[in-house]
């Protein structure tokens, strides 16, 4: 990936950052830390990897997301609207009665979703369904999908992943952001689901690891993903929770918390110094 291209994805990240912060503020409610932590990878799909278009959210051959765990939908909404599918003012209506953006995707009242999610395990295996009919139909369309490391702790997702690799949905993409914290804790602590990467693999999958904050490794991931054929694909991404603001990081208070308006003005402050930081940064 060139300079440019990683400096203008690095600071539409933290845009998206932004807008999370903003919207969890303003709803005084919500899930800011795995938003967080997704940000750059939500970034990259909408901004580079997805075959998209604002202009027609519905279009058939589109490329299609289903956020799995759909509680970290303040980051998919932030990108929605950067990307153009809606005024970027809904943000701060996010969970207000009768408005567009609620606390998990709704695909009937949101331009740009392609699923309603957030029964957690669930997403994984509506996004096979999606493959599975895109293959039948002959549409070379790709579905990709997020899950949270705690999420993969149901069961529901390894029947997904037995059925994906059966299937060889070769035209599927699973995340899996690892950000290794969960609502009560530590994952590991919690419900270990390590080893995560020998788990996919002896399902079936191609597996690759990555650090989810590097855009050169987010891009060669999701190159590797597309290149792959026979079976599906899916991407551990090793990621901060809360990433990019300082109070949040690594802590699973931040799992769901909405901050006041002190750690808001320092929560901005933070994101300001983080894009100061990308525009100096030299070639």
């Amino acid at each position: 990936m060139d300079f440019d291209t990683r400096k203008e994805l690095k600071l539409k990240a933290n845009e998206v950052r932004r807008g999370v912060v903003e919207a969890v503020h303003s709803a005084k409610s919500g899930h800011p830390g795995g938003s967080l932590s997704v940000a750059d990878t939500l970034t990259y799909l909408y901004f580079k990897e997805m075959n998209i278009d604002p202009k027609e959210p519905k279009k058939e051959d589109r490329d299609r997301l289903v956020l799995s765990k759909g509680h970290t939908c303040p980051a998919l909404y932030s990108v929605l609207s950067l990307r153009g599918y809606f005024p970027r003012e809904e943000l701060l209506k996010l969970r207000k009665v009768g408005a567009m953006l609620q606390g998990h995707p709704d695909m009937k009242g949101t331009p740009g979703v392609d699923m309603s999610s957030g029964s957690l395990g669930q997403g994984i295996s509506t996004a096979c369904g999606m493959a599975l009919g895109a293959k039948l139909k002959g549409a070379d369309h790709r579905i990709y999908t997020v899950l949270g490391d705690g999420e993969i702790q149901e069961g529901q997702v390894w029947e997904a992943a037995m059925f994906a690799a059966a299937k060889k949905l070769d035209n599927l993409c699973a995340v899996v952001d690892n950000n290794g914290l969960q609502i009560d804790g530590r994952v590991t602590e919690v419900n270990d689901p390590e080893p995560i990467t020998d788990k996919f693999a002896a399902f079936g999958w191609h597996v690759i690891s990555i650090d989810g904050h590097n855009f050169d490794e987010i891009e060669k991931a999701f190159n590797e993903a597309r290149a792959t054929k026979g079976k599906p694909t899916v991407i551990i991404q090793k990621t901060i929770k809360g990433k990019g603001v300082s109070f949040m990081e690594d802590q699973a208070s931040w799992h769901g918390a909405a901050p006041n308006d002190e750690q808001f003005a320092q929560a901005m402050s933070d994101l300001d110094a983080i894009e100061e930081s990308i525009n100096k940064e030299a070639k």
